[in-house]
């Protein structure tokens, strides 16, 4: 009787060592701002060794603003900017908004003409009719789909980008018109959360829809390992897949509409919960304040979590181990020892208080500096 009783604990206690730890987790999770979606997700994010993560709106403010405006032929800047603007109101993209914000505040009150036949290729580009004229913004290979050089302005648009700003090529009625450029910086927290993701072992790389020049100039501010530039959306959950294949315990970080298949393929979605509701519903993790910054925090306590749970185990094991041998009476010829099963349910209820004050132990974690 008396070994069965503790025997009945072991087995007890190994669903209470992971479901009260668990819970205490997800619960200092939601003080710090980390909203975990089960104890599936914590347990995958503890074995995280990469880190995708999305640049604009995740690392960077999400706010770009006009940086450069450049016209060719007789149109002026302004002019061009407010045909690229009026073109962009039927977008709802950051950049389209930032171009839409400039031309107002460069029109001199002047309102903007509203868009026709407006067409937005993702990760590519937009084209519209704007008075009667056919305005396409975007890469150099979004117009030169319908046949137009933009190579009288591929020099100045790399310097841009090498300063990390996003440059966009403008044609108004098929001639190449100019270039906009915004710039979207980085957010304060995303070089600090960059720096504690190596220190605890974890590979970062950027996916981004970015031309490559913009896209390292960023990466390079922040430390960042690796880039993956003028990736398009459906590209994103590609990456993730190819990333998982060569053995890598995968998080993506996205706070976008486009990053949700990506953030479902990772074996941990992470969304930033400032992002779209199709990007929280996605992932399994959301980062309810803090941004990015709290990314390290996330990781750190699913691994302390863990950790936690392995160590109950351990001692527990221990615990039981020396228990049941006195229990069952193995002892008793040698040493005279001997449980009574009052004494051997008393010892079984220590064991699982010993495992809650030992979980209880995470309510006190905080992410190192």
């Amino acid at each position: 009787m008396r070994p069965i009783l503790l025997m009945v604990g072991l087995c007890v206690n190994r669903n209470l060592w992971q479901n009260s730890t668990t819970a205490v987790g997800t619960g200092r999770g939601a003080e710090l701002g980390v909203l975990v979606k089960g104890g599936a997700a914590l347990e995958a994010a503890s074995r995280v060794d990469t880190v995708l993560v999305d640049k604009t709106g995740t690392l960077t403010a999400g706010r770009p603003q006009l940086a450069a405006v450049k016209a060719l032929g007789e149109a002026s800047e302004d002019e061009l900017l407010r045909l690229v603007g009026s073109a962009e109101l039927g977008s709802e993209h950051p950049v389209a908004k930032a171009l839409v914000e400039g031309a107002r505040a460069r029109a001199g009150g002047v309102p903007l003409a509203a868009p026709e036949d407006f067409r937005a290729d993702a990760g590519r580009g937009v084209v519209a009719r704007v008075e009667g004229r056919e305005v396409r913004i975007g890469t150099a290979r979004y117009l030169a789909e319908r046949g137009i050089d933009a190579a009288p302005l591929e020099e100045l648009a790399q310097g841009l980008a090498g300063q990390g700003n996003t440059p966009s090529f403008v044609a108004v009625d098929g001639q190449l018109a100019g270039l906009v450029a915004v710039a979207d910086l980085p957010t304060p927290e995303a070089r600090e959360a960059v720096a504690a993701l190596h220190r605890l072992g974890v590979r970062v790389a950027m996916v981004t829809g970015d031309r490559e020049a913009t896209a390292r100039a960023v990466a390079q501010q922040l430390g960042i390992d690796e880039v993956f530039a003028e990736v398009r959306p459906e590209d994103k959950a590609r990456i993730v897949r190819e990333e998982r294949e060569r053995g890598r315990v995968v998080a993506m970080v996205g706070d976008g509409i486009n990053d949700a298949p990506a953030l479902a393929g990772a074996h941990v979605g992470i969304a930033i919960a400032s992002g779209t509701d199709i990007a929280v519903a996605a992932a399994d993790v959301a980062l309810l304040r803090g941004g990015v910054g709290a990314l390290p925090a996330a990781l750190g306590l699913a691994r302390a979590t863990l950790r936690t749970i392995r160590q109950n185990l351990f001692w527990a094991f221990i615990y039981n181990v020396i228990g049941i041998p006195i229990a069952a009476g193995a002892l008793y010829p040698v040493t005279g020892w001997l449980l009574s099963p009052v004494l051997a349910s008393a010892a079984m209820s220590l064991s699982s208080v010993s495992v809650l004050v030992s979980s209880l132990r995470l309510r006190r974690f905080r992410q190192a500096g």
